[in-house]
């Protein structure tokens, strides 16, 4: 993979960076780091904000810009869409949310048949993470204050999709629960359809 291609993976992933950290991460000169930065502006894959601190100049941090997410736009989306236009075109609401209740039941399946092979919750959560990771979700498993788990999914591949049908959100949402059953409280804490930067799932382990 180009340095460009881990630099905006990089940035996908975590939300911003300086020159600096992503010059110790990929082993380079902070220079050479600013240069593959300005060419990545230039093309407007990424933009930047300055954050203040006590001493000095302000830091500069950067992140991708519209067009730099789109770069990680699904390749059947398109395809995804036209088929959800021709369904709301062609069958009545009942028959849509038939579609999208078997839908999330093969996924359901899928999932629930990979974790049958674990039995802690923490288990769960790592497998699922790593389903996730697979199906190109950007997918990690964070620890959250309280003993609480924050599954963090920093892409949608489905997102266009899920943005002409939004029942496809609460779909994914209903999976995670179902999967999690009477053990867990699932809520979605953050949501890239709301204009948010990723996904992310607070999972309470009840007593």
């Amino acid at each position: 993979m180009k340095t460009v291609d881990k630099i905006l993976q990089r940035l996908k992933k975590f939300g911003s960076a300086t020159a600096k950290e992503l010059a110790d991460e990929f082993s380079m000169t902070t220079m050479g780091a600013r240069q593959h930065l300005q060419g990545l502006e230039q093309e407007g894959l990424i933009t930047f904000f300055d954050e203040r601190v006590k001493v000095g100049r302000p830091t500069r941090h950067w992140k991708l810009s519209a067009l730099g997410h789109q770069h990680f736009a699904d390749r059947h989306a398109d395809l995804s869409i036209q088929l959800i236009e021709a369904m709301e075109n062609t069958l009545d609401q009942a028959a849509m949310s038939a579609v999208i209740r078997a839908r999330e039941e093969n996924s359901f399946k899928h999932y629930q048949t990979s974790l049958n092979s674990v039995t802690t919750i923490k288990e769960k959560l790592e497998k699922l993470t790593t389903l996730r990771e697979q199906e190109g979700y950007m997918a990690e498993l964070l620890d959250a204050d309280d003993g609480d788990f924050l599954l963090v999914e920093n892409h949608c591949p489905i997102c266009r999709a899920a943005t002409k049908s939004q029942t496809l959100c609460q779909s994914e949402l209903q999976i995670f629960r179902r999967l999690l059953g009477t053990q867990c409280t699932v809520d979605r804490t953050e949501h890239i359809i709301a204009g948010q930067r990723r996904c992310a799932y607070r999972i309470t382990v009840n007593d």
